[in-house]
């Protein structure tokens, strides 16, 4: 099941000695499907665009997890075909500027350095607009059981990021319900809408019990 694979690798970030779970590009295997490139664990500090945009036309399945990035990944913009995304494990923080990918459903950002919520989810929402799965656990902005959230600080971020992207079907390692989502819209309602003016505001500067993952970067 997705959600098991999507805990597995939280596990694995916590485990420095981990090996890596993806074949490295060059390697016999990984240059037998096109549709699927990955670089985990090679303690990158740049993206490899060179090697990257050889598979510029098929290229679907993009993984730079576990390394050492925090530089905005402007240029993957030019992949077309790219549908899934893997950052985890990685520096990156709420001000990242993603290019504008609208065949992107999948991202997972797991375990970076992101701590201001409404910035990445705004973020998130306006370069992805077809983006159904998303996964952010492990960071500040992101409280749960992985990183000492309350209960009530987790119902809130899934509330916030809820209503705010409306195309999400999974949130983490959790589907999004229907109950779920029409309780987020009637919390967090329209942008412009007084009440869920205030809301934000409360989550920018940490005044709702969630202040914890709403904290600027």
């Amino acid at each position: 099941m997705w959600w098991r694979r999507v805990v597995g690798r939280m596990e694995e970030c916590e485990n420095s000695g981990a090996e890596p779970e993806a074949l490295a590009p060059g390697s016999p295997a990984a240059e037998l499907d096109l549709t699927r490139l990955s670089f985990a664990y090679q303690g990158l500090l740049e993206i490899p665009y060179n090697i990257i945009f050889e598979q510029r036309d098929t290229l679907e399945i993009l993984d730079l997890s576990y390394n050492l990035l925090d530089e905005s990944p402007a240029l993957l913009g030019e992949l077309e075909r790219l549908s899934t995304l893997i950052l985890d494990c990685n520096n990156y923080s709420a001000h990242v500027k993603f290019p504008y990918i609208p065949n992107l459903t999948t991202l997972w950002i797991n375990k970076n350095k992101i701590r201001n919520l409404p910035i990445i989810v705004d973020e998130i929402r306006r370069k992805f607009p077809n983006i159904k799965l998303l996964s952010m656990m492990n960071n500040e902005a992101a409280p749960s059981y992985f990183n000492g959230g309350s209960l009530t600080q987790y119902i809130d971020y899934r509330q916030y990021v809820i209503s705010q992207i409306p195309s999400l079907h999974v949130l983490d390692d959790t589907e999004v319900q229907e109950t779920e989502r029409e309780h987020a819209r009637k919390t967090y309602r329209v942008q412009g809408t007084r009440e869920g003016s205030k809301k934000r505001e409360k989550l920018r500067h940490g005044t709702t019990a969630a202040h914890h993952f709403t904290t600027l970067s």
